[in-house]
C-alpha cells in the first residue's frame, strides 16, 4: 500500500535526472510518492515548463515505478543465474511437446521465464513461469513485434561467463544468465506457402525478428548457454542436463542447428521477398535451403560418399518430384537409383496419353502410349528388351491389379522365358491390390508414388566452383510449330509420330535420336559424340521397324549428303524433326525432296549433357 506525504518539492535547480533517481530511491527505501515532487518532475520534463497532462503524469510515475523495481533488483552471484538457480528462456510458436520439457526442466530445478502464449501454455501444463515482462520491467509492445529485444534478455544470454567483466557487468544492472533457450520462429514458411494466399502485409508480420536475434545469441554463446530450435532434441537436452559431464560436441551440434534453422528461414523470407518484388528470375544472390532426407550407402560408385537433400525453397512446395515420392516397398534408394527415377519420371509426365517409360542410366530406352497400360508397358519393353532389364519402369496412371500382374509375370521377348527384373516402379498412383500384387514380385523392388512435377521450375547444375541455373525444358508439342519445309507435306499420322519422336529425344543424352511409329519407340541413339553415330545405333535398334517411322533429332544436322540426313532418307524413314539452323539447311531440304521424305523444322534444339 503506498502512502502519500505533502514532502518539499526539489529546489529548481534540481536536475530532472536527479529527482527521478531520488522518486526512485524513494518509492523503494518509504514506499511513498510525493505529489510536490512529481509536480516537479511533469513541469521539469516538459518542454514548455507547463504541467504535463494526467496521461503524461501516469506515464512518468509508471517510469519511475519501473526505476524503482529495476534500483530494487538484487545483486547476483556472478557464478549463478538467479540467485543460485539456472535460468530458461522458452518462446515457442510451435509448442509440440512443450508441456514434457516445461516439466522435465521444472523437475530439474530451472527457473523458466515465457513469453505470451508460450507461458499461457506451460502455466495450463501446471509449470510455474515468470514472464518476460518481469525480466525487462517492460510490456510487450508494437502489436508483439517487441518483447524481447531487451537487454536483460540479450545481457543475459550473451555474457561469457569465463570474462570477469561481462559477469560484473551483469551484476551492476542486475541482469541473470541463461542457461537454456529454447525457441522456434513464427511459421513464415508455412504461411507463405499455403494454398490459401495471404496478404503481402500478412506475409510481412510473419517474419520473426526477435526469435532470430534470440537464437543467433545464444548459438553464438553456446559454450555457456544450450540452444535448442526443434523439439526433436527435448529428450537429449532434458538428459544432457541431468548428466555431471559437460560435453562441448553436443553444444556445438545445438549452436550448428540453431544457425542452420535461422539461414533456412531467412532464405524462405529472402525467396519470398524478392518474388513479391518483381525482379528477375535470376536475383544476384542466391540461398537454396536443403534438408537431409537420408544418408546414402554411396555414390555413383562403392567408393564415393553420398547423401540425398530435399529442396526445401517455397517454389517446391507442393511442386511434385522424385525428392517427395513416397517408398511403398523395396531396399532403400540409391545414388543413381534417385537419377534413374527422375529421368524416368520427368519423361512419362510429359505424355498426356497413358503411357510407359523405361530407362536405363538416365536414358529412356523404351516409350509408349496406348489406351490399354499393358499394351504400352509391352512395347517400351519391346523397345529394347535388354537395356530395359534391370531398369526403371514408370507410368502415369493408376497401376491397378492388371498391370501389376504384368509387370511380375511378364517375360523377356529376347528368349520369352525371363521374368523382368527391374529396380523400381513408379506411378502416381497404385490401387490397394496393385501394390499388394508389386510387393510380392520381389523384396528389393522399389515402388514410388510420386507427384507429377510443376512446370517453371529453376534448374541448377554443379559445375567445379559454381551453378548453372536455367528454366527447366518445359515446352511440349503444343508449344511449339512443326514447319513443312521439303516437298512433301507429312500426313497425319506422319506428323503425330514426329511429335512423339520430339518428345522423347528430349529426355535423351545428347546426340541424340529418337525413331518412333505409331506412338511407340522403336530405337535411339544416345550420347555419341557425332550425330551420324545416334543415328546409326537408333536405325540398328529399330531394325526393320524402321520403315514409315518418323525421326527426331535433339538438334540440327551439319551435314545431309552422304552423312545423317542421306542415310535416314535411305533406311525408309518417311518423316524427319530437327531444329532447323544449320548453314547447310538447304542441303538437308534438297535430300528430304530427293527422297520425298517429310522434313519438320521446330526451332527449338533439345540438347542434354
Amino acid at each position: 500500500m503506498l502512502g502519500f506525504a505533502a514532502a518539499a518539492a526539489p529546489s529548481a535547480s534540481t536536475s530532472a535526472a536527479s529527482a527521478v533517481t531520488s522518486l526512485a530511491n524513494a518509492a523503494h527505501t518509504n514506499n511513498f510518492f510525493s505529489f510536490s515532487a512529481l509536480d516537479f518532475i511533469s513541469r521539469t520534463l516538459s518542454p514548455s515548463n507547463q504541467p504535463l497532462s494526467v496521461a503524461s503524469l501516469k506515464l512518468t510515475s509508471y517510469r519511475v515505478k519501473a526505476m524503482a523495481d529495476t534500483l530494487s533488483t538484487p545483486k547476483l552471484d556472478s557464478k549463478s543465474s538467479v540467485a543460485g538457480r539456472r535460468q530458461t528462456l522458452i518462446s515457442l510458436s510451435d509448442k509440440k511437446d512443450l508441456a514434457l520439457l516445461g516439466r522435465g526442466l521444472q523437475d530439474l530445478g530451472f527457473t523458466i521465464v515465457s513469453t505470451g502464449g508460450t507461458a499461457s501454455a506451460l502455466e495450463s501444463s501446471g509449470v510455474s513461469v515468470t514472464k518476460v515482462e518481469e525480466i525487462t520491467c517492460f510490456p510487450e509492445m508494437l502489436d508483439g513485434r517487441v518483447k524481447t529485444l531487451h537487454p536483460n534478455v540479450h545481457g543475459g544470454i550473451l555474457a561469457r561467463r569465463d570474462q570477469e567483466h561481462h559477469m560484473e557487468a551483469l551484476e551492476k544492472h542486475g541482469i541473470g544468465t541463461f542457461d537454456v533457450v529454447v525457441v522456434n520462429l513464427y511459421p513464415f514458411y508455412d504461411k507463405v506457402s499455403s494454398s490459401s494466399k495471404i496478404s503481402f502485409e500478412d506475409g510481412i508480420e510473419n517474419i520473426d525478428i526477435g526469435g532470430p536475434a534470440m537464437i543467433r545469441a545464444a548459438a553464438k554463446n553456446h559454450k555457456d548457454v544450450l540452444v535448442v530450435v526443434d523439439s526433436e532434441d527435448y529428450p537429449d537436452l532434458l538428459e544432457f542436463l541431468r548428466g555431471t559431464q559437460d560435453d562441448q560436441q553436443f553444444r556445438r551440434r545445438l549452436a550448428w542447428k540453431a544457425f542452420q534453422h535461422v539461414a533456412s528461414y531467412d532464405s524462405a523470407v529472402s525467396e519470398w521477398l524478392w518474388k513479391q518484388a518483381g525482379e528477375d528470375k535470376f536475383p544476384p544472390s542466391l540461398t537454396v535451403p536443403l534438408s537431409l532426407k537420408s544418408s546414402l550407402r554411396y555414390g555413383e560408385n562403392p567408393h564415393q560418399k553420398a547423401a540425398f537433400y530435399v529442396d526445401k525453397s517455397l517454389s517446391e512446395v507442393n511442386a511434385g518430384g522424385i525428392a517427395t515420392a513416397i517408398q511403398h516397398h523395396g531396399k532403400e534408394m540409391s545414388y543413381n537409383n534417385y537419377l534413374d527415377a527422375d529421368a524416368a519420371w520427368n519423361c512419362v509426365c510429359e505424355f498426356n496419353k497413358p503411357t510407359c517409360v523405361i530407362v536405363k542410366h538416365t536414358n529412356p530406352c523404351g516409350v509408349a502410349s496406348r489406351k490399354d497400360i499393358i499394351e504400352a508397358y509391352r512395347l517400351a519393353v519391346k523397345a529394347d528388351p535388354v537395356s530395359a532389364f534391370g531398369g526403371i519402369v514408370a507410368f502415369n496412371v493408376e497401376v491397378d491389379e492388371a498391370i501389376a500382374k504384368d509387370i511380375r509375370e511378364f517375360r523377356s521377348p529376347t528368349d520369352g522365358e525371363t521374368r523382368m527384373f527391374y529396380e523400381i516402379v513408379v506411378a502416381p498412383k497404385y490401387s490397394k491390390k496393385g501394390l499388394e500384387i508389386l510387393r510380392g514380385k520381389s523384396k528389393t523392388l522399389r515402388i514410388l508414388e510420386a507427384a507429377k512435377n510443376s512446370k517453371g521450375k529453376l534448374s541448377l547444375r554443379q559445375v567445379g566452383g559454381g551453378w548453372l541455373a536455367q528454366d527447366a525444358d518445359d515446352l511440349t508439342p503444343e508449344d511449339i510449330q512443326f514447319n513443312v519445309v521439303s516437298e512433301k507435306a507429312p500426313q497425319e499420322s506422319e506428323l503425330s509420330d514426329a511429335q512423339f519422336a520430339w518428345l522423347c529425344v528430349k529426355h535423351v543424352k545428347s546426340n541424340a535420336i529418337v525413331i518412333a511409329k505409331n506412338n511407340c519407340m522403336l530405337g535411339m541413339g544416345s550420347g555419341q559424340p557425332n550425330r551420324l553415330e545416334s543415328l546409326r545405333i537408333a536405325l540398328r535398334k529399330a531394325g526393320n521397324e524402321v520403315k514409315g517411322a518418323a525421326l527426331a533429332s535433339d538438334a540440327f544436322f551439319p551435314f545431309a549428303w552422304n552423312d545423317a540426313v542421306e542415310e535416314a532418307c535411305q533406311s525408309g524413314i518417311s518423316v524427319i524433326a530437327e531444329p532447323g539452323g544449320s548453314i547447310r539447311d538447304a542441303d538437308a531440304i534438297d535430300c528430304c525432296n530427293k527422297y520425298a521424305v517429310s522434313l519438320l523444322f521446330t526451332n527449338v534444339r533439345h540438347f542434354r549433357h
